[in-house]
């Protein structure tokens, strides 16, 4: 086809793609340069064949910002409830207790969660002590011993006997006491005077004392006798291998430091009010950070709402956290002093966060424990710290919580727009784009050669116009 036959097939209306070329190449003619940019051509086109993709992509983008907006709101809740569940919990911050000892030189303790408040009066006599032996000082760790044996028992189980040549040295007995004695451990201790080899039993008490005997070259002699522990709980004697008691009061683990024979110690198990104030404020701040990124959705930040501002489920969260703080907890007999939040010093501001007196929380604390405990727990697990964990399970399960719900479905749709999105590039953007180059090129092509014709054309009209006037 020549290029006038291109042309005009061109400007007779649109390319074979379905693009208007008319009003590109009738601007073309009027240049004084005829062409066509077609790289700007086709991306002019390109852009807008792609008006739907750009819509679809206006509506991940608003999703993604859903999405992101809610899984930060799922996160604030999660913190709450789980905050709710610790108090609710029989091994939680309102089961801690904690032991105050009249002489923490003598004797301190811990208590178990849930162990039973009260006082107890303990007498350390003796504390638990490790046998050890000590062999006679040698020149070095490294001096050669005399050969001979030593024999290693135990108060019960099979004696150890160790052999020497005349070549070991006492670090080289340590290594070998070592591997072959679980009982004891043996090592080179280094002084002024020399060094000398230290057999001592790997755990205290009377069970655990041994003998050494054998060749006198070795020169060991006794250090310290394995003893029991002697003490009295409440008047009771007891005695203990270990300096670490546990047992004898449910629940509390006695740590004896030094002995004081026939002075009564006063040990005071109760509720550990440190913990209990520390999970109330984690409480209050979790609670304040959920009701803040709640409230940001409905503030017109100057650029709109957020993201979420027309998310029922969102406003039913808002409602429902508000609504759980008119809780009110009456005893099935009775009366108690901490009914409500307001009780414990836990007030509402104008936003709907929550303000903390600690004093009034810890005054409620020390004076009536059981009430405050009774508020977050009721009598069987199914106080304020339950109903909350309730109503916030209703939107945080992963199982079928409204929040779990609702991500799935917008994580499904922006999946569904992505497949969109690449299936419309892949099957229409790109073959469309392949066709408009192809036309554009072309009408370029035609352009570049259309001066050449026209003056061909016009040197043949004018011959034919010198022949008509001579005949």
């Amino acid at each position: 086809m020549s290029s006038v036959s291109a042309l005009d097939s061109l400007l007779s209306g649109t390319s074979s793609s379905g693009i208007d070329l008319s009003s590109i190449l009738e601007a073309a003619f009027g240049a004084s340069s005829p062409g066509i940019d077609v790289t700007s051509a086709v991306d002019a086109a390109v852009e807008a064949a792609e008006a739907p993709e750009q819509q679809w992509e206006t509506q991940e983008s608003t999703l993604q910002s859903q999405v992101s907006a809610l899984t930060q709101i799922q996160t604030d809740a999660t913190n709450l409830d789980n905050d709710a569940q610790s108090l609710n919990s029989l091994t939680g911050p309102l089961s801690a207790m904690t032991v105050n000892s009249s002489d923490a030189n003598v004797v301190t303790a811990s208590a178990a969660s849930g162990s039973t408040p009260g006082n107890h009066v303990v007498v350390v006599n003796t504390l638990a002590t490790t046998a050890s032996w000590t062999s006679g000082t040698f020149a070095s760790g490294s001096t050669d011993l005399p050969a001979g044996s030593f024999t290693i028992t135990p108060g019960s189980g099979s004696p150890v006997t160790i052999t020497t040549d005349g070549t070991e040295t006492l670090s080289d007995v340590a290594s070998e006491i070592n591997s072959d004695d679980p009982n004891v451990t043996a090592s080179v201790i280094t002084d002024d005077s020399g060094s000398r080899l230290a057999i001592v039993a790997n755990t205290t008490g009377s069970a655990a004392n041994f003998t050494v005997s054998g060749s006198a070259g070795y020169g060991f002699t006794q250090a310290a006798t394995g003893a029991d522990a002697s003490l009295t709980v409440d008047g009771i004697g007891i005695t203990s291998a270990t300096n670490t008691v546990s047992g004898v009061i449910p629940g509390v683990t006695l740590s004896l430091l030094s002995a004081d024979p026939g002075v009564d110690i006063s040990l005071g198990v109760t509720p550990d009010t440190s913990q209990v104030v520390s999970a109330v404020q984690q409480f209050v701040t979790d609670y304040n950070t959920l009701i803040g990124d709640l409230n940001t959705q409905y503030t017109d930040t100057g650029s709109g709402e957020g993201p979420l501002a027309s998310d029922s489920t969102v406003r039913s969260l808002q409602t429902d956290v508000l609504g759980a703080l008119d809780y009110t907890y009456t005893p099935s007999s009775g009366t108690t002093t901490v009914p409500n939040l307001t009780s414990l010093g836990i007030s509402v501001n104008d936003d709907g966060t929550l303000s903390l007196d600690t004093g009034t929380l810890q005054s409620a604390l020390e004076n009536n424990f059981s009430d405050v405990q009774s508020f977050f727990q009721g009598t069987s697990l199914n106080g304020f710290a339950n109903s909350l964990d309730q109503e916030l399970t209703s939107f945080i399960s992963p199982d079928n919580g409204a929040f779990t719900v609702d991500l799935q479905s917008m994580n499904s749709e922006i999946s569904d727009l992505e497949t969109d999105i690449t299936n419309f590039q892949t099957n229409t953007i790109e073959p469309l784009q392949t066709q408009l180059q192809n036309d554009y090129s072309q009408a370029e092509i035609a352009l570049q050669e259309l001066p050449m014709e026209m003056q061909q054309i016009n040197e043949e009209l004018g011959n034919n116009n010198n022949n008509n006037s001579n005949g």
